[in-house]
């Protein structure tokens, strides 16, 4: 059966240099052995399958894959999934606030003038992180563990643990190995730079590791950590993916009801796969 499809490249503005997104306009019907084959086969960080929402309160819901098992969720599947969503033909119930459901609940997608921003999910984890596995993580990560300036874990359902090095450039200087666990690593650039630090995101698997080239869901997670801390005030934007080519731009802004994640979407693919 042929399915809608759009391939999406998400925060930014240039197709072609931010992080891609396959997604399955219409999902219904797929079990969840073709929802994964089909995440396997695309082979890129996330794909995921629009369906008609569980409840109400939700304008769609989304199953998100990686290559190898389901997320609760993600950030740059969010906003790739919201653009496609509209693009074809979706209308939310609120034209200010749509609203998508996902494995780990409702969350609220809104356009940002030259996008869509999510509301950042609250922590599953937060809190120091033990110093043998700082120890680990800046061997994986080829430091000194005196060059980790802070670190806190920063899981919203990936797993997280972030770390804050010295500033932009040791972020960028990083040739990472092996890790344990989910990575993100930010450096603050100096005052009057257009961005406001640098993320690089890595997460292991078996033999190695990968580094994701624009990430919402640790953007988002580094956000409410360096806004708490007054390392950064809102709004700001955040560089990611400049070690592996890319231009990643992730948009934050902050008000009573919370830290909103944004970036831009270009649709790179249109067309229909067979399912």
């Amino acid at each position: 059966m042929g399915r809608a499809f759009r391939q999406v490249d998400v925060f930014t503005d240039t197709a072609y240099h931010g992080n891609p997104l396959a997604v399955v306009v219409d999902g219904a019907g797929l079990t969840d052995e073709e929802m994964g084959r089909f995440a396997n086969w695309t082979n890129l960080s996330e794909t995921t399958f629009l369906l008609p929402p569980s409840t109400g309160e939700a304008d769609y819901r989304v199953r998100i894959f990686t290559p190898s098992g389901e997320l609760p969720f993600a950030g740059h599947p969010t906003i790739g999934s919201c653009h496609a969503w509209l693009e074809t033909g979706g209308a939310p119930r609120d034209p200010g606030m749509i609203v998508q459901e996902c494995a780990a609940g409702l969350v609220r997608v809104r356009r940002d003038g030259s996008g869509l921003a999510f509301a950042a999910p609250p922590l599953l984890r937060s809190g120091p992180v033990d110093e043998d596995l700082l120890g680990r993580l800046a061997d994986g990560l080829g430091i000194g563990r005196g060059e980790i300036a802070d670190a806190e874990w920063a899981d919203n359902g990936p797993g997280w643990v972030a770390l804050l090095l010295r500033d932009a450039d040791a972020v960028l200087a990083l040739r990472p190995g092996r890790l344990p666990v989910d990575t993100g690593v930010a450096g603050l650039y100096p005052e009057g730079s257009p961005y406001a630090y640098e993320v690089r995101a890595f997460c292991p698997y078996e033999g190695g590791i990968v580094e994701d080239p624009v990430t919402g869901s640790l953007n988002a997670s580094l956000a409410q950590w360096l806004l708490r801390t007054g390392r950064v005030t809102a709004p700001y934007a955040a560089s990611q993916g400049t070690a592996l080519g890319r231009a990643g731009r992730v948009r934050i802004s902050a008000d009573d009801t919370g830290v909103w994640v944004g970036g831009s979407a270009v649709t790179c693919v249109t067309g229909e796969v067979t399912l």
